[in-house]
């Protein structure tokens, strides 16, 4: 078990919390979090992406000339792909680049950024999270009280309406529940700025 300062919104230190070596104390293991945040990655493609063969393309329905006596090379369509505004031969068609990756495999992966973060001191843990009111004001001096980075993963316990809807509009900062944090989120954030109750709740689920 490893100890934790504990800060309140205004940066003060207000007491300590012990946290499992099993959560926020293990070696990395980059070649998880590597295939961890590849198929991240992978899974947020909308593969939208499209291109007409030569069946879908306007026109084309007649034989630009005859087969043989012109002296030009043997054409079936102006749609084919070798003519300009042809259908394009084996392009890109839209398609789900959604793969699933061992459930072991996602643990591991974000015990490692959890870890991480942990011992490089890039990790701040707050009492709670409280807005009273939509002000993002509040949020902003307390990022400015507990020292954030230039990208901050912010994680509740639950989905605070006020608490997410007054640090939406902040550059580098996004929110989340301890529910939903994933690998990339918190590896892509410069600090990991948690609530005491988000912490026991991932201790409680990766525990």
């Amino acid at each position: 078990m490893a100890k934790f300062n504990v800060v309140d919104m205004n940066g003060q230190h207000v007491s300590e919390i012990e946290l499992s070596d099993a959560v926020f104390g293990i070696t990395p293991n980059e070649k998880a979090v590597h295939i961890a945040v590849v198929n991240f990655l992978a899974n947020q493609r909308q593969g939208t992406q499209n291109t007409k063969i030569r069946m879908e393309v306007s026109g084309g329905g007649k034989k630009p000339w005859r087969q043989k006596g012109t002296g030009h090379a043997r054409q079936g369509s102006i749609r084919a792909p070798q003519w300009t505004h042809g259908g394009v031969a084996l392009g890109p068609k839209p398609r789900s680049y959604n793969y699933h990756i061992n459930n072991k495999v996602k643990r591991l992966a974000l015990l490692s950024v959890l870890s991480d973060k942990a011992a490089n001191g890039n990790m701040v843990v707050v009492d709670k999270f409280a807005c009273d009111e939509y002000k993002t004001k509040a949020v902003v001096a307390m990022l400015n009280a507990v020292g954030a980075g230039k990208k901050n993963l912010l994680v509740n316990e639950t989905v605070d309406a006020k608490f997410v809807k007054s640090a939406g509009n902040i550059a580098g900062v996004k929110t989340t529940f301890a529910g939903s944090v994933n690998t990339y989120d918190v590896l892509n954030a410069d600090k990991l700025i948690i609530s005491v109750d988000a912490a026991k709740k991932l201790e409680e689920v990766l525990g």
